[in-house]
């Protein structure tokens, strides 16, 4: 039944979330001429306060006021730009992540969409008379002239005449009457793609006398019915100019079509399916029975080269069978390229790409694909989970482990844990997938809230990679490059060379030099905005900041003493490339990491050379760790195990061990076995033992009664409060405040006080970044529903504390970094 018909005669009211930081949705009539385009998951434009806003339509409201409602002024969708079905799962979502509804949304959908009012500057009928006059400086002509054909923002304004307005003379101007102050409503930058197609009209054109231009373009209009004009171009250079001739003539026909951008590269060849393995056939068959049946969490473990991807590809078919959507979610962008490859093979064109690497035109439009129902399956980072299918029959989440899956900023949600509750509320099959499962995936397949299965043998029975350690605490004496890479690792390096294989170099640490410390003084170089120290990186000449991207010439002085006296201690992946160069100079080298992935294609560009062998050693950071397949790796080398190990957080062993695990997955993978050197500090470390023998069990019956001794997750839920300003003291005094009514809530709730262990507030371990200084606030509770009923009444008791302009308030549900 059309939504129109479901709105009350009487009161045509419908319930809207807005686009602003503002918990609940309001109400809002609907005239009458707009009535018949109202929809959910369409966007609308509303008055709220003294502004006209963003407006997402949500369905009726529960309770019809009897106050008299503010009316929707405009609809802007054509079509809804999410399901209804997507309704309940955002609010979830606001509710469990303590996050406004419209923001929530607003979050989901591609960047770029968001209306907002906003003062604009117009020229006036007595601006233009003066103008005509010419009595006035250069500087207001300049204005006024550009003001002429269009109303701008004062900052539009200064862009356009290419230098600063000073505010007398707009404060005159504006006194004078030449010009008006006005509200204007801005559209959102991301628009629909739209070009001219040419079609023919009933028009007879056989007996009319034509040019040989005129009648091989209604020859071949003949043939494709209707072209673009961009395509016609490429047959008829001139055909714009003839074009236009013709339609003023009535011989065709141009109109305005909406036309997709196109996010693929080059082709994919179709490929046959394999025969599945026994394991495999066993995990299908299992998962299939109840497909579109009911909610199913299942945890697929398996370990790396084992053939989780042929599992995801063959239960997509079936969902597609059975007329269901599919969403597939891969952490790292690097991933989903050869993720998208696998899935274009087997089904074409027929999948939508979401990741942060297109523009904002080509996510616009594979979401409008998916919100229209031309494809049914999402492939994406973890944004990928708001794709906006409907009758969801599977959602994968592949490397269900990476920390990626969690947002940082704005709306810090979990994808991972998100997807299991679209699944849940779609009575969809939700399979984690990883080799290296996270503790809390683990302990729910444990404990029966999952369904585990594994694959336990590698495609064709290859065999897993030997894994050797070796003691660097031996190699601190060594000078040159003999302290980063041991003779183990020297050895194996130059053989696997030999036999024109390829090597992979892993150190989580980029740039040329992590600690520049001062010669003279001792200082060490550090961020102006951050608590931290500057990396020195050698193709740039230049000391950067990991955090807030400040930057420093690599000629500068130390600021403490002024002695350009520099000294570059520590390493990361540019020195080792560095010194990898030097090593084999005759080798083709390549580095993976975030300085060298920064350009649009380049992921793609290192990825083709890795599969057509012109890589010979690839050097990198946890880029090179996830999911990678190619036969011809048989060498990986660790080049220091340990940094994730000395992280002040309880995460650090399962971290350690799943990312040596997954790096180590790496070689070996073709018909030739691959081996691995595996260098540490800490050669007796559970989690490097582990790693080595690749024995998920085994960490996780260690790791997990460390975290049960300790009420750590999965045996409690953690709620973390950050607050950060520029004012240190403003901070300070802003966390203490906190930290009392924190204290107050606990004194006037026993249930609270007895079920949640507040620790702080104190100040961050990265007290410092971009320049905010930062204090927290750690809560950790066994009852989930006593914790967030505890953080909600903090939020309504405590709202000037919560919501402050100097001083922001940040609450991150299920933190995983916690520095």
């Amino acid at each position: 039944m059309p939504y129109k018909m479901q709105m009350s005669k009487e009161k045509k009211i419908i319930d809207v979330a807005v686009a602003l930081p503002v918990y609940g949705t309001y109400s809002y009539s609907v005239p009458d001429n707009l009535s018949a385009m109202i929809a959910p998951g369409k966007r609308i434009i509303v008055p709220f306060g003294r502004r006209r806003v963003t407006g997402y339509v949500l369905g009726i409201p529960d309770q019809i006021s009897d106050l008299s409602l503010k009316k929707v002024l405009d609809v802007l969708d054509d079509g809804p730009l999410f399901p209804e079905s997507m309704v309940p799962f955002f609010k979830w979502i606001s509710d469990y992540y303590m996050y406004p509804l419209g923001q929530v949304i607003k979050n989901a959908l591609p960047g770029g969409l968001t209306t907002a009012e906003q003062k604009v500057l117009t020229l006036t009928h007595k601006g233009r008379h003066f103008l005509k006059q010419g009595i006035m400086t250069t500087m207001e002509a300049t204005i006024l002239n550009t003001l002429k054909t269009e109303s701008l923002s004062l900052k539009a304004l200064e862009k356009k005449i290419q230098q600063p307005l000073p505010t007398a003379i707009a404060l005159a101007m504006l006194e004078r009457g030449w010009v008006c102050r006005e509200k204007k409503i801005r559209s959102g930058k991301t628009q629909a793609k739209k070009e001219k197609f040419i079609f023919l009209t009933d028009k007879e054109t056989d007996k009319v006398k034509l040019s040989k231009t005129r009648k091989k373009i209604i020859d071949y209009l003949k043939n494709e019915h209707e072209v673009s004009l961009k395509a016609l171009k490429k047959v008829v250079p001139t055909a714009p100019k003839i074009v236009k001739a013709m339609a003023s003539s009535g011989q065709v026909r141009v109109d305005r079509k909406q036309v997709y951008r196109d996010p693929f590269g080059e082709p994919v060849k179709r490929d046959t399916p394999p025969s599945l393995t026994n394991e495999q056939k066993q995990i299908v068959a299992k998962i299939q029975k109840l497909m579109g049946i009911k909610f199913a969490p299942f945890l697929l473990s398996g370990v790396t080269g084992s053939g989780k991807t042929e599992v995801y590809l063959q239960l997509a078919l079936e969902t597609l069978n059975q007329d269901l959507s599919v969403i597939i979610l891969v952490p790292e962008i690097a991933l989903i390229s050869q993720m998208e490859r696998r899935f274009r093979s087997r089904f074409g064109n027929q999948i939508a790409i979401l990741h942060s690497g297109l523009s904002s035109g080509e996510r616009f439009d594979q979401w409008l694909k998916l919100a229209r129902g031309e494809i049914k399956i999402a492939i994406g980072a973890r944004s990928a989970v708001f794709a906006p299918v409907k009758n969801i029959g599977l959602i994968v989440v592949d490397e269900e482990h990476d920390t990626s899956y969690k947002q940082e900023t704005s709306l810090h949600y979990n994808a991972r844990d998100i997807a299991i509750v679209r699944a849940k509320q779609h009575n969809a099959v939700a399979l984690l997938g990883s080799a290296t499962p996270s503790i809390q995936s683990y302990h729910n397949a444990m404990t029966g809230k999952y369904t585990q299965v594994s694959l336990t043998r590698r495609i064709l029975n290859r065999r897993l990679p030997d894994i050797t350690i070796v003691d660097l605490c031996g190699m601190r004496d060594q000078r040159g490059y003999r302290r980063y890479f041991s003779k183990e690792l020297l050895l194996e390096l130059e053989n696997t060379m030999k036999r024109n294989e390829q090597a992979i170099l892993f150190l989580n640490r980029r740039g040329f030099a992590s600690l520049p410390i001062c010669g003279a003084c001792g200082k060490h170089l550090q961020c102006k905005n951050c608590d931290i120290s500057l990396t020195y990186h050698q193709q740039l000449n230049a000391y950067r900041c990991h955090y807030c991207g400040f930057s420093m010439s690599g000629s500068t002085k130390c600021p403490s003493c002024g002695i350009a006296d520099i000294r570059h201690l520590g390493f990361g992946t540019e020195k080792i490339e560095t010194i990898v160069r030097g090593l084999f100079p005759d080798k083709n080298i390549a580095r993976m990491d975030r300085d060298t992935v920064a350009h649009k294609g380049s992921v793609l560009k290192i990825l083709k050379g890795l599969n057509d062998g012109s890589i010979d050693i690839l050097i990198g950071t946890q880029m090179v760790a996830k999911g990678h397949d190619y036969p011809n790796i048989t060498l990986v080398g660790i080049i220091c195990a340990d940094l994730s190990l000395s992280f002040p957080d309880f995460r650090a062993g399962e971290q350690t061990f799943q990312l040596l695990a997954q790096v180590s997955g790496r070689a070996g993978r073709g018909d030739r076995s691959g081996s691995v050197i595996l260098q540490t500090y800490n050669p007796k470390h559970f989690s490097i033992l582990c790693a080595k023998h690749q024995n998920v069990h085994q960490f996780y019956d260690q790791e997990i009664t460390f975290r049960k001794d300790l009420n750590y997750p999965p045996f409690s839920r953690m709620v973390q409060i950050i607050v950060s300003g520029r004012d240190k003291t403003k901070v300070n005094h802003h966390a203490q405040a906190l930290g009392t009514a924190c204290k107050t809530l606990f004194a006037n709730e026993k249930k609270f006080r007895e079920t949640i262990v507040m620790m702080g507030p104190i100040e961050a371990p990265y007290a410092k970044i971009a320049s905010r200084y930062r204090w927290q606030i750690l809560f950790k509770g066994n009852q989930t529903g006593l914790l967030h009923r505890y953080i909600h009444k903090l939020m309504v008791l405590n709202a000037p504390l919560m919501n402050n302009r100097q001083v922001k308030t940040t609450i991150d549900v299920d933190p995983v970094f916690m520095m």
